[in-house]
């Protein structure tokens, strides 16, 4: 269906926003066409009304953000639980122990900062390119259409709409144009609306096809829809697994420190009960460990900083989660159309066909392009090629579709004669067996696009227009491949992600085109109007083939759900109103910059540059944050595990807990804080993998036991061997030296595989720990002192029996479990 428009005298005028109706103009007695809303005023509000309605308040001054706020950053960064457990331990430890016990509070203030700065960093890169990518909407002004912020529209301003665009605001329809307004993402309901004047339109939906313009009648944060369409497509968030995996983790991190801290405090009151400044020390000394508080800050800084490196390559993350997420896709559904070919086409041939007569033919298109004030790239090419001769006066348009596949207008030529006439797929418009079909196929296995047009008996709004319509001419296009396309297939191809190509255009020619960039499998083309209509029929055979031609907007999305239930991480690339529902419901949604504000709207990732060779630098960046957190969360957990393992095997022995805060700083920052920096930040091509959790527990309990077991059999002999004064110092001295040692060798092995950097890493923390033990000041000032020979040489030999334990226990849990 379409809505006719009575046009005036003057003929259509390419607005916009489609011709405009005259409140006053005669209706058409066969097809009334409802006259716009009194409010309506076609052009526009005045400067004088718009200064008015500023100073009144009536502005669009809900935000549009594309990351946190300064306030939300701070504080996510600042009030946190286990930040809250040690800024309380800090303070205790200021009051009853010298500065050196306290230096893990400095720590924390440090990281905490460098989390904030990062993160600001990363949303000042956001908003810049959010502002670069936004789009603005057109409004008209003192009788004159301008391009203006969203921001800075204000009530009753006049806005044009076209195929593509997004309502953004709550309004009422003054001008419509065979105007089709798809309000799936606030109702669900996929199916297009068609608006006529004075229908209501809400903020969050978006124009599938026609034109027209509406007035803004609410506003604001008075446009209640507009808040949630907006918290619905930007800020839905990804499934993390990383960051769902890590608050998992804490959450039992927690559970444990509870009960293991009462019993430490009790037994080394017991214990040091004429020294209680001392057993508050070791207390503190070995709850803190159990915190692995810098976890959370590298998992933050490691998406910080990717969101940084790809906003250098002008690629908007619009939820940081989505570097990880699209690190994990194994199917990647591409649009053929400003994906694979750039979105220009040219004419490359014109073929009438039942001896039509070609110079008539060409009148035709030009006057079906000027009949359309939005054109597609397709019709952009066709009015490029033909310009209008200006003797016919189009009555009536049907603007192109996606679902029904063709467009069409009827004109009135000089004797007053109603023709109409319809250009889209030839497989839709003729019938099936026509001569001409065969000769299309071997165009469309040229990769060509072919266009038929063909003149309808029926009128325009008939529901079967298309029905016994009369071929006239093929219109031949030739589409402009993207130079980066074959690359980046061939990467994802490398990457074993299995590229899916699902287009509305005709499959030959669709498998035509992905055959020339490369694409395994694009001889083997379906025909998406024959796939089963059940779910996991339709699953099997996209697992089985690579290109699908002919694909409805709700196929693409069955499509995404189809292959989602095979258990795939799906990310779909789009650019056009028909690719909204499938971005909508992907695991990843990537949509191009040049395209519609809809698609912008509710993808994860929007390429501003336009160009789909950065998706591979998106992937990087996410297989590096994946990577690497893994391995610095083996590190901190390993960590986690020997300190809580230690105060139990205290508290059952009843003995001095062996550490001063002091001394667990000093090992904490050499052996994790320092490494984990540069090892999160550093490059790393692994594959990501799932299970993050179980990956990274299964060597953290391992390396913890171990290196607990290690340093506590060190602690009681160097008990029994040392008396004197000087004993506590001597016996913290060995323990401390077991569990470094060891903790190195956990280092040595997330550090793999080495480089010259890594090597000199690991290095550079062995020979610190040397200096402090060397520097007669250090020793001081860390309570360390190797006494002896013997003990400290017994503490090396149990830390190379706990290396060699690691590095076994390591070997056996990655064969038993390589995943």
């Amino acid at each position: 269906m379409t809505q006719r428009a009575k046009i005036d005298q003057d003929g259509p005028e390419r607005s916009g926003a489609g011709p405009a109706i005259d409140a006053g103009a005669e209706l058409d007695p066969v097809h009334p066409v409802k006259p716009p809303a009194p409010r309506f005023k076609p052009g526009g509000l005045l400067s004088a009304e718009v200064a008015e309605r500023v100073a009144r308040g009536d502005v669009n001054d809900v935000p549009v953000r594309s990351s946190r706020s300064t306030a939300e950053i701070v504080r996510a960064n600042v009030f946190t639980r286990f930040n809250a457990i040690i800024g309380v331990l800090w303070v205790i430890m200021l009051i009853v122990a010298p500065i050196q016990d306290s230096l893990f509070g400095f720590v924390i203030v440090a990281n905490t900062g460098i989390g904030i700065i990062q993160e600001m960093r990363a949303k000042k890169t956001l908003d810049g390119l959010a502002v670069i990518g936004e789009a603005k909407p057109s409004v008209r002004r003192d009788g004159a259409t301008t391009e203006i912020s969203t921001s800075e529209i204000v009530l009753d301003d006049v806005i044009e709409l076209g195929p593509g665009d997004k309502v953004v605001v709550d309004g009422t329809v003054g001008e419509a144009d065979g105007l089709e307004i798809d309000e799936s993402l606030l109702t669900g309901e996929a199916d297009p609306v068609l608006k006529k004047p004075g229908d209501q339109v809400m903020s969050g939906s978006f124009v599938v096809a026609g034109g027209g313009a509406f007035t803004a009648t609410k506003v604001g944060r008075e446009a209640y829809a507009a808040q949630l369409a907006e918290e619905a497509s930007r800020f839905t968030l990804v499934h993390s697994e990383l960051r769902s995996g890590i608050s998992t983790i804490l959450k039992y991190v927690t559970w444990m420190m509870i009960p293991t801290s009462i019993g430490l405090i009790i037994s080394q009151l017991v214990v040091k009960q004429n020294n209680v400044k001392d057993a508050i020390a070791r207390t503190v000394g070995g709850i803190v460990p159990m915190i692995p508080e810098g976890l959370v800050l590298l998992t933050s800084v490691a998406f910080a900083v990717g969101v940084i490196r790809l906003g250098r390559k002008q690629c908007l993350v619009q939820e940081l989660p989505a570097i990880e997420g699209l690190a994990r896709v194994d199917v990647v559904c591409l649009d053929k159309t400003g994906t694979l070919t750039e979105g220009g086409m040219d004419v490359t041939e014109l073929r009438p066909l039942g001896g039509a007569d070609q110079a008539y033919v060409r009148k035709v298109l030009g006057a079906l392009g000027e009949s359309d004030p939005r054109p597609n790239a397709s019709l952009q090419a066709i009015i490029d090629a033909y310009p209008d001769s200006a003797e016919w006066r189009c009555t009536e348009s049907l603007p192109f579709s996606s679902a029904r596949k063709y467009s069409g207008a009827s004109f009135s030529e000089g004797d007053g004669e109603n023709n109409t006439w319809l250009l889209g797929a030839p497989d839709v418009l003729l019938p099936a067996g026509d001569p001409a079909l065969e000769e299309i196929e071997g165009l469309n296995e040229q990769g060509l696009r072919v266009l038929l047009l063909a003149r309808s008996a029926r009128e325009l709004d008939d529901a079967a227009v298309a029905t016994g319509s009369r071929p006239t001419a093929l219109v031949v296009l030739e589409q402009r491949l993207r130079p980066d396309a074959a690359d980046t297939l061939r990467y994802f191809e490398d990457q074993q992600v299995k590229a899916k190509v699902i287009s509305g255009d005709n499959a030959v020619s669709v498998g035509a085109v992905a055959g020339k960039l490369g694409l395994p499998g694009a001889q083997n083309t379906v025909d998406a109007r024959k796939l089963p209509a059940e779910r996991e029929g339709m699953a099997a055979v996209l697992d089985e083939n690579a290109v699908f031609g002919r694909v409805t907007p709700q196929q693409k999305r069955e499509m995404v759900a189809a292959l989602q239930s095979r258990g795939h991480t799906v990310a779909m690339t789009g650019d056009g109103v028909n690719d909204v529902l499938a971005l909508k419901d992907a695991d990843i949604g990537v949509s191009m910059g040049s395209g519609s504000e809809a698609t912008r709207a509710v993808a994860q990732i929007v390429l501003l540059n336009n160009s789909f060779s950065t998706l591979p630098s998106v992937v990087a960046e996410g297989r590096r944050v994946i990577g690497n957190i893994t391995r610095v969360a083996t590190l901190f957990l390993t960590k986690t595990v020997y300190s809580v393992l230690l105060a139990v095997l205290v508290v059952c022995s009843q003995v001095e807990y062996p550490f001063l805060p002091r001394h667990l700083t000093l090992l904490s920052t050499l052996t994790i804080g320092i490494p984990a920096f540069f090892l999160a930040l550093a490059p790393n091509t692994e594959r990501a993998k799932p299970h993050f959790v179980k990956r990274v527990m299964r060597y953290a309990i391992p390396g913890g036991v171990i290196a607990a077991v290690a340093t506590f059999v060190t602690y009681l002999l160097a008990r029994a061997h040392y008396s004197g004064p000087d004993a506590i110092r001597a016996e913290t001295s060995a323990a401390t030296l077991t569990l470094f040692l060891t903790s190195m060798w956990v280092l040595a092995i997330i550090a793999r595989p080495y480089t010259w950097w890594r090597v000199g890493l690991v290095g550079a923390m062995g020979g610190a720990f040397l200096i402090v033990l060397a520097v007669p000041w250090l020793q001081e000032f860390f309570q360390l002192k190797l006494v002896g020979v013997t003990m400290p040489w017994i503490a090396v030999a149990v830390a190379a029996a706990a290396a060699c334990a690691i590095e076994f226990a390591f070997r056996w849990v990655t064969r038993k479990f390589p995943a």
